[in-house]
């Protein structure tokens, strides 16, 4: 919406401020901060009014958690709201990256609402069947991957033109795998749908998953300015993606309502996030991966949510193989809470993981 004040430069020179993807990436970063800060108390008080008992407590979990029965969950439609919002306002919408992200967000956030909603109702841990959540997470992965295999295919630069089925390998330079349009629907949705996924088993701790949420969004965010410019990107050696650039307004928006909502949800949390929260975002940092083209370097920036989800898949297949757990609970974040770490010790060596798994994904780009 501000984007289009730029075309008034010519009347009044300061307006074409608006066309730098960088000052309206940190107008939306203050935007969506601004929206949680103030909004983000009433908000509280209208989910614990609206759920009472609020998010049910695991009676198999760790003894400490359950002093958290009564605080509400659904807080992530807070964070949906101060991005779409502060989105809305500073990106430009003309740009299809940004509704196929955005979309994607959406769906996860409706089908993690739709979860939470259930669980809070019936005060139980059961919500959505599996296999109905995930088809309709596959279904809004492969129309958002067929999208941006569109949009991709149809760019002037010939090159992006020709990269957009292709997957690009982090590390090495100018070698793209073909993976044909269906391929590329299909890989490009199990990175979606793994990384709701995996940020939802993450969301255990107060706080675990925002703040990696937040590096990560940063770190794309980054990335999506580099490849979506072309000096940049012909400097570093990496596929060049069109329009990709527009994916740094709504990256710094997703870092704002991060703040906003850690201040609330730092220990002791007033809310949790919920599935409402964490599927749509980790949908979001898939969408944005396979948008610019690093979906591998995701799995290396998101390494801890990946931990997380493998530890699960690891503990129900020895279980389920030789009756025994490997863990003493998953995901593995409460292995350590078994093991007496307290939670704030377990959250902030986390968060350091994070950020070493950040700045090792950057250097992908240079190391090529």
């Amino acid at each position: 919406m501000l984007y289009e004040l730029h075309r008034f430069a010519d009347a009044f020179q300061p307006l074409n401020l608006f066309s730098y993807t960088t000052l309206r990436t940190g107008g939306a970063l203050l935007t969506a901060l601004f929206i949680a800060l103030v909004f983000g108390r009433s908000f509280i008080g209208m989910l614990r009014r609206k759920q009472g008992k609020g998010q049910p407590i695991r009676a198999d979990g760790p003894e400490s958690h359950l002093q958290k029965v009564g605080t509400p969950t659904m807080g992530g439609l807070l964070i949906l709201m101060s991005v779409t919002i502060s989105t809305l306002l500073w990106a430009n919408l003309s740009n299809p990256y940004v509704w196929i992200v955005l979309g994607v967000s959406g769906g996860f956030g409706l089908i993690g609402f739709v979860d939470d909603f259930d669980k809070v109702t019936k005060q139980s841990h059961a919500g959505l069947s599996g296999r109905l959540r995930l088809l309709l997470e596959f279904l809004i992965a492969g129309a958002a991957v067929f999208g941006c295999a569109w949009v991709a295919a149809g760019s002037a630069d010939a090159d992006a033109a020709r990269a957009a089925t292709s997957l690009s390998l982090p590390f090495v330079k100018d070698l793209l795998l073909d993976l044909t349009i269906f391929g590329f629907i299909a890989f490009g949705a199990v990175v979606i749908v793994g990384a709701g996924n995996a940020v939802n088993l993450t969301d255990g701790l107060d706080g675990l998953a925002i703040v990696p949420v937040m590096i990560a969004a940063a770190t794309f965010g980054f990335i999506a300015y580099i490849t979506g410019t072309p000096r940049l990107s012909e400097y570093l050696f990496v596929i060049q993606t069109p329009g990709t650039v527009e994916l740094a307004v709504l990256l710094g928006s997703v870092l704002g309502a991060g703040l906003g909502f850690l201040w609330w949800n730092a220990p002791p949390a007033m809310v949790f996030m919920g599935d409402t929260g964490s599927l749509s975002l980790g949908g979001m940092l898939g969408a944005t991966a396979v948008a610019v083209k690093h979906e591998i370097v995701l799995a290396i920036v998101g390494g801890l949510f990946v931990l997380e989800a493998v530890s699960v898949m690891v503990q129900v297949a020895s279980f389920k193989l030789f009756g025994k757990r490997v863990f003493r609970m998953a995901p593995i974040h409460h292995h350590f809470e078994k093991l007496g770490w307290q939670e704030p010790t377990i959250v902030i060596r986390f968060w350091i993981i994070a950020v070493v798994l950040a700045i090792v994904g950057l250097a992908t780009l240079k190391l090529r």
